[in-house]
């Protein structure tokens, strides 16, 4: 079983940062890309930034320039650190691994349950 748990949503005023964590346990034997992805209320679940084993980041056009995304692979954990925060990033974030759970296993996508980020004066 593999779990995702993330955290450090809030609120914060615009122009504001925050900086959400994942750290994903269980039986994992590699984990593979990592992502965040976002969800505000009546639209769809929309990427954020994926970043690669290897580092490599990718990030979507809305947040280019504002957003960092990192991950500490000794302690299986992916960063997003969100800057100069807008009232439109208000969403739940979610984390995204894909991750195998043995040497003989394909790498599956697995979830985290959601954390909520709010910007509002």
């Amino acid at each position: 079983q593999v779990q995702l748990v993330e955290s450090g949503g809030g609120l914060v005023q615009p122009g504001g940062s925050l900086r959400l964590s994942c750290v994903a346990s269980g039986s994992i034997f590699s984990i593979y890309a990592m992502g965040w992805y976002r969800q505000a209320p009546g639209k769809q679940r929309e990427l954020v930034a994926t970043i690669t084993s290897g580092g490599s980041p990718n990030y979507a056009d809305s947040v280019k320039g504002r957003f960092t995304i990192s991950r500490d692979n000794a302690k299986n954990t992916v960063y997003l650190q969100m800057n100069s925060l807008k009232p439109e990033d208000t969403a739940v974030y979610y984390c995204k691994g894909s991750i195998a759970t043995s040497r003989a296993t394909n790498a599956y996508d697995y979830w985290g349950q959601g954390t909520q980020v709010t910007v509002s004066s």
